[in-house]
């Protein structure tokens, strides 16, 4: 089991690095249904796995400039406000419940991603993107981080580069700085209200989520973002379709 969180948290962390998102979207359903985690358990531990993956993704891409501050601190305020409001309305809601309001979610940002694959990824400068809509983004954001336990990057990036305008590569990186400090709101809040995840899974699969990232970045850097995006919409999509075929099927997630 050891081996398997490694070997998946590696591919998270990929992930992360180098799309910006989406490591959540992947480490919620590989903690509840390969590792085994009830899902509430389960949503923090993906906060930690995720938080941390971002913090050094964000890192790397920092060093080249990559991140517009402005946005991510604008836009990472509501959103933690907003994750303290998704916290408390997911816990009054019952697994299967959480799962199938996850899935059309999900199928919306793979639509979102494939549809921008075909546009340029350039390095443009940083927008001067209108702070209403900042604002707004942020806590919308903020409530889906904290409500699925996750760190929503996945649909961060669709909308610094389609709502706010930023270039995508530039959309990649500021996302992982935000993701950073929403994930760490959305899991104090969850810690705060009593959730304990397994300390040791949480443990093996955020460092290898981590090495991951740093990986990922890299290969960000280096494959055709077309490529990236459509692989990662395809994947979410692969999900999202599983998710829903458990819950119908076979009865939902372990409690």
């Amino acid at each position: 089991m050891t081996a398997l969180a490694i070997v998946l948290g590696l591919a998270i962390g990929v992930i992360v690095g180098a799309v910006g998102g989406g490591g959540a979207i992947l480490a919620l359903p590989v903690l509840v249904y390969v590792l085994g985690e009830p899902v509430g358990p389960a949503s923090t531990a993906s906060l930690v796995v995720v938080s941390l993956a971002a913090a050094i993704g964000a890192g790397a891409l920092a060093r080249h400039g990559r991140v517009c501050w402005r946005i991510a601190f604008t836009f990472a305020a509501p959103a933690a406000l907003g994750s303290l409001a998704g916290t408390i309305a997911s816990h009054e809601i019952e697994g299967s419940v959480l799962i199938l309001a996850f899935v059309p979610v999900m199928l919306l940002a793979a639509v979102l991603t494939w549809k921008r694959a075909g546009e340029d990824g350039d390095d443009g400068a940083c927008p001067d993107a209108p702070l209403d809509r900042t604002l707004l983004a942020g806590l919308l954001v903020g409530l889906l981080t904290g409500f699925f336990g996750v760190g929503g990057g996945f649909v961060i990036v669709p909308v610094l580069s389609v709502w706010l305008g930023v270039p995508f590569r530039r959309a990649v990186a500021t996302s992982l700085v935000i993701i950073t400090l929403t994930g760490l709101a959305a899991l104090a809040s969850h810690l705060a209200a009593g959730s304990r995840p397994d300390l040791a899974v949480t443990l093996t699969l955020s460092l290898a989520t981590g090495a991951g990232a740093l990986l990922g970045t890299t290969v960000g850097e280096r494959v055709p973002q077309s490529l990236l995006r459509r692989g990662f919409a395809v994947l979410v999509g692969t999900v999202a379709v599983a998710l829903l075929a458990d819950v119908l099927v076979l009865g939902g997630p372990p409690r």
